[in-house]
């Protein structure tokens, strides 16, 4: 363990996932390509005021943790251990496994709480400089009541004195020990987080209330996954901040770039791009080179000849196609060309190029478009193959994160190129993204170390 005065973080990850209804630890769900604890162990590794984190696992699932602790991200880790039955079990676990130094800073914080920030951290590790115990918490947007046995009301508090708890709480080591201490000698005692231990058992004891925000919420319920995951995606929008030459400080020498789909719109102004910042570009596409994504032979003979020029870093996928018809005017054979280059495409070359990816820890670029979120009458082939790729995306990323390969998704609104144009005809160039501001943002997402996320490009994010 970490010397004396230490600020030591504890993250709770005792959960079984009841509620969330998956099969698994809420905490081992993954969004963004990663479990949620290990999003809340980045942002506590990041914080420059924590000198050790602990991990408190459910004991059930402790070795789907065993990976964490070897791994280079978390050079803070110090232990994983089993948790017990209820929150207070693990805590007092806790405590029992930390160095007798009273004078320590320790925080408790929810492994299901991914998006804890910076600031909050800074309030509650400085709070404990004038305070025993502090807790974080945001005001209630809800007017709360009180019932009695049969639903009756009984009271409605201010709601402006009304605070929701979140985590981190901070306390200084020896008064949460003390407070357990006394705890145990309560045969009713009973707690729904540690401050409550404070405030029954030390009442002397002030408890200072830090800041949280919205954003630090609890993944509990189905509906929070979904939350959560379009929290991260809101998260990417310093990737599309910039005009479309914004990419002039990228440097990519080294690096292999594979664009299927590259001889025209948004895969030209990619590989255009790629090369402008270095990087070996190999571009394929049925006009240019005569590779028809839809076959697998085709696709393996091309990245063949891209690996014979060395690693292949990333491939990007831009190729699909558009066609406008009510799903019972459309024929055979143009349902089965949409469904071949817009998902089975995809699929294919995603198979094909995992080895070299594998190999060079390199990352994978889909695009879908913004109908993916709904289903829209004269293209619904082409929404529906468009919401398949975001999945296959989310998928890919979790299939693959082990092996050090992202999977990610550009999802750029209405932009100016050839297969748009041929679609719904000549528009307003100021309703459209320019081809060259969204390839600069998936040369922004490769140089990432972001996967699982679908990054949106909106037109008012060019005009910036």
């Amino acid at each position: 363990m970490t010397p004396s005065s230490s600020t030591i973080a504890i993250i709770l990850a005792g959960g079984i996932g009841v509620r969330v209804g998956l099969g698994m630890p809420k905490q081992l769900i993954r969004i963004a390509g990663k479990a949620i604890v290990e999003h809340t162990l980045e942002a506590l590794e990041a914080s420059p005021l924590i000198d050790e984190v602990l991990v408190m696992m459910n004991a059930g699932s402790l070795h789907e943790l065993d990976h964490l602790k070897t791994d280079p991200r978390f050079t803070k880790l110090t232990a994983v251990l089993p948790g017990g039955e209820t929150r207070n079990d693990t805590t007092k676990l806790a405590l029992a496994a930390l160095p007798d130094d009273g004078d320590a800073k320790v925080l408790f914080h929810d492994a299901v709480r991914p998006f804890v920030d910076e600031r909050i951290i800074e309030d509650c590790v400085t709070a404990l400089d004038e305070y025993d115990a502090v807790d974080t918490a945001i005001p209630s947007a809800d007017t709360i009541i009180e019932v009695d046995e049969g639903s009756i009301i009984t009271g409605i508090p201010a709601r402006s004195r009304l605070r929701r708890g979140q985590t981190p709480q901070a306390f200084r080591l020896s008064t949460i020990r003390r407070a357990y201490e006394l705890a145990a000698g309560d045969p009713d005692f009973a707690a729904t987080d540690d401050c409550g231990v404070i405030f029954k058992y030390l009442p002397d004891v002030p408890i200072k209330v830090v800041a949280g925000t919205a954003e630090n919420m609890k993944i509990t319920e189905p509906l929070d996954i979904h939350i959560a995951d379009k929290i991260f995606q809101l998260q990417t929008t310093s990737l599309t901040s910039h005009t479309a030459d914004g990419t002039d400080s990228l440097d990519l020498s080294g690096k292999s770039v594979v664009v299927f789909g590259g001889s025209y719109g948004i895969g030209a102004s990619i590989a255009e791009q790629a090369k402008a910042a270095g990087a070996r570009v190999h571009s394929f596409s049925r006009s240019a080179t005569g590779t028809d994504v839809t076959s697998r032979k085709q696709v393996r003979r091309a990245l063949m000849a891209a690996a014979a020029d060395g690693p292949i870093d990333y491939v990007v996928i831009t190729a699909g196609v558009l066609s406008i018809a009510n799903l019972t005017d459309t024929s055979k054979k143009r349902l089965r060309n949409t469904l071949e280059t817009n998902l089975l495409a995809p699929a294919k070359i995603a198979q094909e190029a995992y080895p070299y990816l594998e190999a060079s820890r390199g990352q994978l670029l889909l695009f879908t478009s913004s109908s993916y979120t709904r289903g829209r009458a004269g293209y619904s082939m082409y929404s529906a193959t468009k919401a398949g790729v975001v999945n296959l995306t989310q998928a890919l990323a979790d299939e693959w994160a082990e092996s050090g390969v992202r999977v990610n998704c550009l999802n750029p609104q209405r932009t100016r190129t050839p297969m748009r144009t041929k679609a719904f005809g000549e528009e307003p160039t100021h309703t459209l993204l320019d081809p060259e501001h969204v390839a600069a943002v998936s040369l922004r997402l490769l140089d990432s170390d972001l996967t699982g996320q679908v990054v949106d490009v909106q037109v008012a994010s060019a005009k910036r």
